[in-house]
């Protein structure tokens, strides 16, 4: 059965109505006050994407929300190992791993003016 929504034009109300195909031609009434005085309006919908998706569509690192994606942390840098057919170090690794947890890696703590030992960044 699909759902239709419809917007009173007596008092505004937005109403969602389930109706039977056979029945399309049937005019729901307002529940709040009984007027037949409807109009159809767009639903609004969700669209689901996988996480498949998202690594591919934020693939850009001069996108704004590149790096809004802590799994885009080191992605370059992973990348170029690949393309070597290497090994991303083990130390590297780490940093990429702390990085993407929300750990500011050892190596840069320093150069966070103001800030103590156990600083996270997101």
């Amino acid at each position: 059965m699909p759902i239709y929504e419809y917007r009173c034009n007596n008092c505004k109300k937005r109403v969602s109505v389930f109706m039977r195909i056979s029945s399309t031609n049937q005019r729901p009434a307002c529940p709040e006050c009984h007027s037949a005085d409807m109009t159809r309006i767009f639903s609004s919908f969700a669209m689901h994407r996988s996480v498949q998706s998202l690594y591919e569509n934020n693939s850009d690192p001069r996108s704004p929300d590149y790096y809004k994606d802590p799994r885009n942390i080191g992605r370059q840098l992973e990348d170029r190992f690949k393309k070597m057919n290497m090994d991303v170090p083990s130390e590297i690794r780490q940093s990429i791993d702390s990085a993407r947890e929300g750990v500011l890696p050892e190596s840069l703590k320093d150069l966070s003016s103001g800030s103590s030992s156990d600083t996270t960044y997101h």
